[in-house]
């Protein structure tokens, strides 16, 4: 029995080394394979969220910064067009000014010419009211 027993024994331990060459190494060269994929994989994967984050943040800042510039341009057309407003409605206004005081001048010169006129006018009506007052010439 003992040399049944020693060739089972035998038998065993030839069976798993054989395993061990041909089955298990293969397969745990695998895994290990596979477990460092992963790792890279994972450390691949980190990397790349790191640099979409900050590209992320760049952008944001770039638009922050786009806007705000902008936002000054904006306000400064704004500016200037308001300028350009105030310019023209002094030119306008001027303009009118100008053509109010041609105006008051044209009425000031018809005034002075028809209280002339009428000046000259009166002494003949006078005197006709006279003589038709009296009824005789002067």
């Amino acid at each position: 029995m003992i040399t049944f027993l020693s060739i089972q024994i035998a038998n065993f331990l030839l069976l798993i080394f054989l395993l061990n060459i041909i089955v298990y190494r293969p397969i745990r060269n695998i895994l290990g394979k596979r477990k460092d994929d992963m790792a890279s994989t994972e450390g691949l994967t980190q990397a790349l969220a790191q640099k979409t984050a900050q590209g992320s943040q760049s952008l944001e800042a770039h638009i922050t910064d786009t806007r705000k510039q902008g936002n000054k341009e904006r306000e400064a057309l704004r500016s200037e067009g308001n300028q350009e407003e105030e310019r023209m409605l002094k030119d306008t206004y001027s303009l009118v000014q100008d053509k109010i005081d041609k105006a008051r001048g044209e009425l000031e010169e018809a005034r002075l010419l028809a209280r002339d006129s009428l000046q000259s006018e009166v002494k003949g009506f006078s005197a006709n009211l006279v003589e038709k007052i009296l009824g005789r010439g002067i």
